[in-house]
Protein backbone atom coordinates (compact mmCIF):
# COMPACT_ATOMS: atom_id res chain seq x y z
CA UNK A 1 0.00 0.00 0.00
CA UNK A 2 1.46 3.84 -0.60
CA UNK A 3 2.42 5.86 1.52
CA UNK A 4 1.31 9.55 1.60
CA UNK A 5 5.39 10.30 0.48
CA UNK A 6 4.68 8.01 -2.11
CA UNK A 7 1.84 9.24 -3.81
CA UNK A 8 2.83 12.77 -3.22
CA UNK A 9 5.65 12.11 -4.96
CA UNK A 10 4.37 10.66 -7.71
CA UNK A 11 2.22 13.62 -7.82
CA UNK A 12 4.22 15.75 -7.77
CA UNK A 13 7.11 13.98 -10.51
CA UNK A 14 3.86 13.33 -12.94
CA UNK A 15 3.16 16.80 -12.34
CA UNK A 16 6.58 17.77 -13.72
CA UNK A 17 6.28 16.01 -16.25
CA UNK A 18 3.62 17.74 -17.61
CA UNK A 19 4.99 21.17 -16.62
CA UNK A 20 8.34 20.40 -19.09
CA UNK A 21 6.30 18.54 -21.61
CA UNK A 22 4.32 22.67 -22.07
CA UNK A 23 7.50 24.30 -21.31
CA UNK A 24 8.80 22.40 -24.43
CA UNK A 25 5.84 22.55 -26.59
CA UNK A 26 5.56 26.61 -26.30
CA UNK A 27 9.45 27.19 -26.11
CA UNK A 28 9.38 28.61 -22.52
CA UNK A 29 12.57 27.14 -21.46
CA UNK A 30 11.95 28.32 -17.64
CA UNK A 31 9.06 26.18 -17.50
CA UNK A 32 10.35 23.46 -18.83
CA UNK A 33 13.67 23.43 -16.29
CA UNK A 34 10.81 23.91 -13.60
CA UNK A 35 9.08 20.95 -14.26
CA UNK A 36 12.33 18.84 -14.40
CA UNK A 37 12.96 20.39 -10.85
CA UNK A 38 9.28 19.35 -9.99
CA UNK A 39 10.24 15.48 -11.32
CA UNK A 40 13.34 15.48 -9.33
CA UNK A 41 11.73 16.72 -6.29
CA UNK A 42 8.68 13.99 -6.91
CA UNK A 43 11.34 11.25 -7.56
CA UNK A 44 13.25 11.88 -4.11
CA UNK A 45 9.91 12.53 -2.20
CA UNK A 46 8.88 9.12 -3.38
CA UNK A 47 11.95 7.59 -3.09
CA UNK A 48 11.79 8.50 1.11
CA UNK A 49 8.29 7.07 0.61
CA UNK A 50 9.64 4.18 -0.72
CA UNK A 51 12.14 3.82 1.90
CA UNK A 52 9.25 4.40 4.90
CA UNK A 53 7.30 1.61 3.83
CA UNK A 54 10.22 -0.96 3.72
CA UNK A 55 10.97 -0.01 7.39
CA UNK A 56 7.40 -0.40 7.97
CA UNK A 57 7.57 -4.20 6.92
Amino acid sequence: MANEDQAKGKAKDVGGKVKEEAGDATGNDEMKREGQRDQAKGKAQKGVGDAKDKLSD
